[in-house]
């Protein structure tokens, strides 16, 4: 008896938890910090609106001995993140064309497309830093604008005129769809 009125406590527990579990609507992005920025909670995204085209990088570091390393992990995590996405971005880019013109010299394309993005990507600007009084964890908010990506490519002198006029006609496009792809 015991047995089963234990059963049945943990059954309707468990019904509970999952009622509670999907009455509740939240993004597949958000990281559920109370208290915490918005920007915090939505993390890492391309973001494509009235005020441009933008690579946002989120990240966070642990609490550490020293804060000024603390903070500079979390930079340096955040910056990578942008790293991340900005390379899917130039991959998915190179793609296009080379399927839009089967162009054989892709690979020397993409030499230069990854030295462009080094470049592009210096400019890479922290704009947040907040720190989480719960768990001392710093997170940084790292932000390139797609534009100094779009003249690092535009100056390469390796780059092909074709590849340059692909990219500067189709580059609206391609982030367009780059952002719907991220959702």
């Amino acid at each position: 008896m015991l047995k089963r009125s234990l059963s049945a406590a943990m059954i309707l527990t468990v019904l509970a938890g999952l009622a509670a579990c999907s009455s509740r609507e939240t993004l597949e992005s958000d990281m559920g910090i109370s208290g915490a920025p918005d920007w915090v909670n939505e993390g890492t995204q391309a973001v494509d609106d009235d005020d441009g085209r933008y690579i946002q990088g989120v990240a966070y570091a642990p609490p550490l001995n020293n804060q000024s390393l603390q903070i500079s992990t979390a930079d340096s995590r955040a910056r990578a993140e942008v790293a991340r996405v900005v390379s899917s971005y130039v991959d998915s880019t190179l793609s296009d064309y080379s399927s839009s013109t089967g162009d054989s010299a892709v690979s020397s394309i993409e030499q230069t497309l990854v030295s462009s993005t080094r470049t592009a990507l210096n400019g890479v600007r922290i704009k947040a830093r907040w720190k989480d009084s719960n768990t001392g964890n710093v997170f940084s908010f790292a932000e390139m604008d797609m534009e100094a990506l779009d003249d690092s490519i535009q100056t390469a002198s390796k780059l092909s005129d074709n590849f340059k006029a692909f990219y500067s006609g189709k580059a609206n496009a391609n982030f367009e769809r780059f952002v719907q792809g991220q959702q």
